[in-house]
């Protein structure tokens, strides 16, 4: 059995999508001890047939297996790649997070260092010269100034810091705490994270940036958000 699974969902994403590939092509930890699972939620820009490809044309080292799917939404893709998952631990990437080479391996060391019970929370550092829509660039600053705020210890991690573009956890307890709730079009992380705690899972932010977000919301789907970012 592998030591943990890469959940990675995706939706028409597929030239930022190949970027996330390449940086788990490149982990330092063994390549043979983890596997990702793309859960490809309805995409029609040509992701299936080329993760399909991928696996049948032995073109790339990982562990991959994608999972196809009708449109349902990250929470219910998030949902199949639990499913279909076989590590210790999951470790949820998005399809516009491209990590670092020591990201897989950072997030078992820290596992190992506070026990099955933490979830560990990866920040997420921005490309200065990556241009983003004026929404995109508000919520990421609104975001960096939660993680200066964690890492100066004026407050401790809670449930709503639970951010699933780089986060990993025992995958026993996020199965037997349901799942994340697929009638969430946002926020389904947190909601899930509540769950979480009262499991007594802990969040622990991590000091070093192991991923590079290059995010891009169309505007409606970015908007429910303005609630859930302390001012």
């Amino acid at each position: 059995m592998v030591k943990i699974s890469v959940i990675v969902p995706t939706y028409n994403r597929l030239a930022r999508l190949k970027r996330v590939l390449a940086g788990l092509e490149q982990q330092t930890y063994p390549l043979n001890q983890f596997e990702v699972v793309v859960v490809s939620d309805g995409a029609s820009d040509g992701t299936n047939d080329y993760l399909q490809q991928l696996v049948q044309e032995n073109r790339t080292p990982l562990n991959l297996h994608p999972v196809l799917q009708p449109n349902q939404g990250v929470a219910a893709a998030r949902n199949n790649g639990i499913k279909h998952a076989q590590g210790d631990y999951v470790l949820f990437v998005d399809d516009d997070v491209v990590p670092e080479p020591q990201l897989i391996a950072e997030h078992l060391n820290w596992h190992d260092k506070y026990g099955a019970d933490a979830v560990v929370l990866g920040p997420m550092l921005t490309p200065p010269q990556f241009n983003m829509h004026p929404w995109v660039l508000w919520e990421q600053a609104m975001l960096e100034k939660q993680y200066q705020a964690m890492l100066a210890k004026e407050w401790d991690p809670t449930a709503r810091q639970f951010y699933t573009g780089n986060t990993s956890l025992a995958r026993y307890h996020i199965v037997e705490a349901g799942g994340f709730d697929a009638s969430f079009r946002r926020a389904e992380d947190v909601e899930l994270a509540y769950r979480l705690s009262d499991r007594g899972c802990g969040l622990c932010l991590t000091t070093r940036r192991w991923a590079t977000i290059m995010r891009s919301a169309a505007f409606p789907s970015w908007l429910p958000s303005l609630c859930l970012w302390p001012q």
